[in-house]
């Protein structure tokens, strides 16, 4: 999985967004993927939601949603690399902060490479996150974004 990871961060480089989304339920092995990542490439792993939380703590409600892509965007900014790993990603689906998880991703992605924990699935080429019904469900078609699943598909 680690060389096909490291296809797909050459891949992105001429993409639009270079965004690659590594897709798996919760426990499946995204962390461990970006750990080995980190390892080989030296690039900088980012826990999203430790370090959105740390500045989100003192802000309202009504404040947190108008500033967390702002914040995020800093928080990568801030580092001189190409290659950005980011890990636990929940906090970006947080209702209450009425964010685009994936529009924030792609954002982030236009000047840089961003590999990006999912917790979710891939199915018949959507991407999901939460499942239908909860209230952080979100389903997206796989198009401007490259994506790595960790999970078998179905029956295979």
């Amino acid at each position: 999985m680690l060389d096909e990871i490291v296809q797909l961060i050459n891949q992105a480089a001429g993409l639009y967004y270079r965004l690659i989304l590594v897709v798996a339920p919760a426990g499946k092995g995204k962390t461990r993927m970006l750990q080995e990542l980190h390892k080989l490439t030296g690039a900088p792993l980012l826990n999203v939601n430790l370090e959105l939380s740390r500045r989100l703590l003192d802000l309202t409600e009504r404040r947190r949603a108008l500033r967390i892509a702002r914040l995020l965007s800093d928080i990568v900014n801030t580092l001189p690399d190409d290659l950005i790993l980011l890990d636990n990603t929940e906090i970006l689906f947080d209702v209450a902060l009425r964010q685009d998880a994936l529009r924030l991703l792609q954002g982030l992605s236009r000047n840089r490479t961003i590999v990006a924990a999912w917790n979710g699935r891939l199915e018949s080429g959507y991407l999901t996150y939460a499942v239908p019904n909860h209230r952080e469900y979100r389903r997206y078609p796989v198009r401007d974004y490259l994506v790595l699943n960790l999970e078998p598909p179905a029956g295979g």
